[in-house]
């Protein structure tokens, strides 16, 4: 019965999503950037999920859900979804924590606002104690100026922020890399010399194909 409602909770507003052997939690549609090449601005959702909540899930349905999984299916569990995680940065907390206490590898896809969103915490520190395996970045720009034009975020400084995150990650050892989306206007050998820099990992992610085609039909 339990599951069953838990269910019917999923197919309204989607907790949880499955791909690449993988389980993405998604836990709000809001953000603190506004980048020109994100999904948000193009669909409802990804790999046929719609993402769009009309509310946000509590820590309780996060793990109602998850109860009734075999998590042991999947490689690791994710925080992403169609919006900024850490902007609930306590339930991103309180669900890795339950994870890892039942042996599940976690990690945090971010666009490294976390010290922005929440100055008042000590960030990393709280995401290494909850036992965070690893966290991805979004870097998507080689430059300040450049970061601003296409991911036109809330917060100033937010460039040097995000930088900063991916550092004192790394120095606190969780396993850090950080990612670009692969489009004209990011130079993306640039960004490669900025994550050697920070002595982070690299990955160059596939624009989606609902922002392809818009972007596109642009140039």
């Amino acid at each position: 019965m339990v599951i069953r409602n838990v269910r019917t909770l999923i197919r309204m507003n989607t907790i949880y999503y499955e791909a690449h052997n993988n389980l993405y939690l998604n836990l709000t549609n809001r953000c603190s950037a506004d980048c020109v090449f994100c999904i948000r601005n193009f669909a409802d959702g990804v790999y046929g999920y719609d993402l769009r909540l009309s509310k946000e899930p509590s820590t309780e349905e996060i793990i109602g859900a998850l109860g009734g999984l075999d998590l042991s299916n999947y490689r690791e569990v994710v925080f992403t979804g169609l919006g900024e995680p850490t902007l609930r940065f306590d339930v991103v907390l309180a669900v890795t924590r339950w994870l890892k206490s039942r042996g599940i590898r976690v990690r945090l896809d971010t666009n490294g606002h976390a010290e922005l969103i929440n100055p008042e915490l000590d960030v990393i520190s709280e995401l290494k104690n909850a036992g965070m395996d690893s966290i991805s970045v979004s870097l998507n720009a080689e430059s300040e100026e450049k970061y601003n034009k296409l991911c036109r975020p809330v917060y100033k400084n937010a460039y040097r922020a995000v930088l900063d995150f991916v550092r004192g990650a790394r120095e606190a050892g969780i396993s850090t890399r950080v990612t670009v989306v692969k489009i004209p206007e990011i130079d993306v050998e640039k960004c490669r010399k900025v994550s050697e820099e920070l002595g982070s990992e690299f990955h160059i992610r596939t624009l989606s194909e609902a922002a392809s085609k818009e972007i596109g039909g642009k140039n």
